[in-house]
């Protein structure tokens, strides 16, 4: 090309520049208002995908892989997939907490609209399959969700460690999750096998053949502290004499000996519950203990998880964007994938406080739904993700004053507590998810392969 015709093209190369889209946003509501940058899909041209490209299931129907009859995971070139019953490669796009609400702000809305469960049930899975979502998170009603006539792949959550522990005497609220005395875990307690073998049988066996089951959670938000093994040290009975041993003829205690120490607490947490949901589930996946803030840099439990995990789940907050490096970090520690079990932003157009929870605080739903797809195309374009569970399906409801702490007066659903879209919200999700896979095609195709 002659500089001529290069000067001519610099007009038209401008006009079709993107100009970077920055949302104001902070990182809780009493914080300042900055603008984060926000890649969206009018960055992209990429086209959608008609429903009727995928399997039932949702996976994509076109070049399957060996079907099992149940989902499994599967590193095809450099990209690791979730690969539905029926063989096709899938990215678990869902939502958390999907379960109806019976609180009084609630309940006329509810026998209003849907007069019972079963009706819930059918017009919610209505509305996911409207915007392309493709399957239930944790802590959702999975039972009532899974009578359905036309069901969605769905998630178990159990709670083996803070069932366990309860029962001991051990544990007491906290926001968001279960808190535990001095922040350990008594895995090395006696008794905790024998419980989490006995509880899975009696949860999961009905569900051994099922197909729409894609896994299961063991736990949610257990504690990793640093200093777990000198809290071990001061503990008494069962607990201390193991962290006794482990470190008898190994020195003085120093970092290294800390850090595996966690190691090991996680590895002997993930063989034993790995080990109790397979004698329940031998198909199904073990998906983790949803790990959170501190086991973004805890490599020692994500080298565990990885020994007795097929998918390691993760709700990530903190970050505008997913960071390429956690996600890399990640996957080099485990060697397996990551499913983000948590996200979301709260609107302040939405009437609520939003004073409660760990999300970002936006403006407007449709800064919230921008935030959406900058979050998923990050995920996305990683390689090493093989899904995201927006949490969650409705807004708190703040008359119910029983939840915990970080669930009382914020905008994190995609439904107000009235059973009411968020229409701009909406729109965004959709947009992007119907574009889950041929987005895939268009970020391994730049990076020199395809689908």
């Amino acid at each position: 090309m002659t500089l001529k015709a290069l000067l001519l093209l610099i007009p038209t190369l401008l006009s079709h520049a993107q100009t970077p889209l920055f949302i104001d946003a902070k990182a809780n509501v009493t914080g300042q208002w900055k603008g984060r940058e926000t890649r969206t899909l009018d960055t992209l041209d990429v086209p959608s995908l008609p429903a009727s490209a995928l399997t039932r299931f949702g996976g994509l129907s076109d070049e399957k892989r060996p079907a099992t009859g149940f989902f499994r995971v599967e590193k095809i070139n450099d990209r690791w997939w979730l690969v539905d019953p029926e063989g096709g490669r899938f990215i678990f796009a869902g939502l958390c907490s999907l379960k109806p609400e019976s609180q009084l702000a609630a309940k006329e809305p509810f026998e209003k609209r849907f007069g019972s469960p079963q009706a819930w049930a059918s017009k919610t899975l209505d509305l996911l399959r409207e915007l392309r979502f493709n399957g239930c998170g944790g802590f959702s009603d999975h039972e009532t969700l899974r009578s359905a006539e036309s069901p969605l792949p769905y998630t178990v959550t159990l709670g083996l460690m803070s069932g366990f522990a309860r029962d001991l005497g051990l544990t007491h609220a906290e926001a968001g999750h279960t808190g535990y005395q001095d922040d350990v875990l008594p895995v090395f307690e006696p008794g905790f096998e024998t419980f989490c073998t006995t509880h899975c049988r009696e949860r999961l066996n009905a569900m051994r053949d099922d197909p729409y089951l894609v896994g299961v959670f063991s736990d949610n938000e257990l504690p990793i502290k640093k200093d777990m093994l000198d809290r071990m040290l001061k503990r008494t009975g069962a607990t201390k004499a193991a962290a006794e041993a482990f470190i008898a003829d190994k020195g003085p205690l120093t970092d290294d000996l800390r850090r595996d120490f966690v190691e090991h607490v996680f590895d002997t947490y993930f063989r034993i519950t790995t080990q109790a949901i397979r004698s329940a589930l031998p198909h199904h996946l073990c998906l983790g203990s949803r790990f959170h803030g501190p086991a973004k840099h805890a490599s020692g439990a994500w080298k565990a998880a990885g020994r007795w995990c097929d998918a390691i789940s993760m709700n990530y907050y903190d970050h505008w964007s997913p960071q390429k490096d956690h996600l890399q970090q990640w996957h080099d520690w485990s060697g397996k994938p990551c499913l983000i079990t948590e996200f979301y932003v709260k609107g302040m157009d939405s009437g609520m406080a939003n004073t409660s929870g760990a999300g970002w605080v936006v403006k407007t739903q449709a800064d919230r739904g921008a935030f959406y797809q900058n979050f998923a195309l990050a995920l996305l374009e990683s390689k090493t993700c093989v899904g995201w569970h927006w949490f969650k399906y409705m807004d708190n409801d703040p008359s119910n004053t029983k939840t915990d702490a970080s669930n009382r007066d914020s905008n994190k659903g995609i439904l107000d507590a009235r059973y009411n879209p968020y229409p701009p919200l909406h729109e965004a999700m959709l947009e992007l998810n119907h574009r889950l896979y041929p987005l895939i095609k268009h970020f391994d195709t730049a990076n020199g392969n395809g689908l």
